[in-house]
């Protein structure tokens, strides 16, 4: 029985529980922002510093010059959005646009091929048989080749008298400037990346239960329904990762079309590429324009590529796979008890 002194000294009580919640949540906080303080120094000096730094040398150019009065200026001077009028309209548009074209065109075909080939060889190393580890293994060698070493083992197979055109038994000029040049480039990419997707999306498939196979079959789904039905919804969180991360790397390819084909190739030129080009040529203002154009259309491309295809990745993988074990066990323990009885 609870006497008058007790209620009202939990009365107190009671009215403090809020208060005390607010104040440990509000400890969390804190100490979740001391722990990631270092985290997000570090990213501010290793991104934020070089991003900012470059932004502000592309409003700048170097070298010998005239003001409004007709007299010489040498060294740095303040040119504004000079830089980059001269990318989108001035004498440069043609090599940018270029570069810019051949870079998307890079990044569409290589990431599409990479993730039909890549899950294709993630479900073939996710089957059961002998010498698995083996094929996982193999497979698995063309993405820890360095990317400069790879270029070079496509050059000797690309070359006039090398075994592409031994094998087609025509005379095709892979590595000359053309399109057969960017053939060869996604060829060669795919050829290497492709591990990385099947990689990522193998581990998304060890994390669905066998359970729901078992159900699904039970139900008398077919081996297609099964991969539309359950295999790529549950998979479809490791895939988004793995495509996103192609997009990236792709978006910045610099090394595998420098090696294989050599650079000032308008063929193959990308935005990196030219970049680089107005570096090596001391024209450091034009080229930090190049990399601030390249840094937001990648952040643009990692926006929308999130933004629609769905930012929260963990908790749609948990809610799928929670869906599909409560649809179909439920449905196959139902028709194994009617074909028991």
């Amino acid at each position: 029985m609870t006497t008058y002194d007790d209620a009202s000294a939990a009365a107190p009580a009671a009215a403090d529980a809020p208060r005390r919640k607010r104040r440990d949540a509000q400890g969390t906080r804190q100490l979740a922002a001391v722990l990631l303080s270092p985290t997000l120094l570090v990213l501010g000096l290793v991104i934020g510093y070089p991003v900012l730094a470059g932004f502000r040398e592309s409003l700048y150019a170097r070298g010998q010059g005239l003001d409004a009065d007709g007299f010489v200026v040498e060294g740095e001077r303040f040119v504004g959005l000079d830089n980059y009028t001269a990318i989108f309209s001035g004498d440069r548009a043609d090599a940018f646009w270029n570069a810019f074209w051949n870079t998307t065109f890079f990044t569409l075909t290589t990431v599409v091929l990479e993730t039909l080939i890549g899950v294709t060889m993630a479900l073939i190393m996710h089957q059961a048989f002998r010498g698995r580890a083996l094929v996982r293994a193999s497979i698995l060698v063309p993405w820890a080749i360095p990317t400069a070493i790879s270029g070079l083992l496509w050059r000797w197979i690309f070359q006039a008298d090398g075994a592409a055109n031994a094998v087609l038994r025509q005379e095709i000029l892979w590595t000359a400037d053309g399109f057969p040049a960017k053939m060869a480039v996604v060829i060669a990419e795919v050829w290497k990346t492709s591990p990385f997707i099947g990689l990522l999306v193998l581990a998304g498939l060890q994390m669905i239960p066998r359970d729901v196979y078992e159900a699904a079959r039970v139900d008398g789904a077919g081996a297609l329904q099964q991969f539309w039905r359950i295999t790529l919804p549950l998979v479809k969180p490791a895939l988004l990762v793995a495509v996103l991360f192609r997009m990236l790397d792709v978006l910045r390819m610099f090394d595998l079309p420098a090696v294989l084909i050599g650079v000032n190739q308008k063929s193959v030129e990308t935005l990196t590429m030219i970049a680089w080009f107005e570096a090596s040529n001391l024209r450091y203002g034009s080229a930090a324009a190049y990399a601030t154009v390249l840094f937001l259309y990648i952040a643009l491309i990692a926006y929308l590529f999130v933004k629609l295809l769905g930012a929260d990745i963990i908790g749609e993988a948990r809610q799928q796979t929670r869906r599909a074990r409560r649809n179909h066990p439920v449905k196959g323990r139902r028709k194994g008890a009617e074909v028991a009885a």
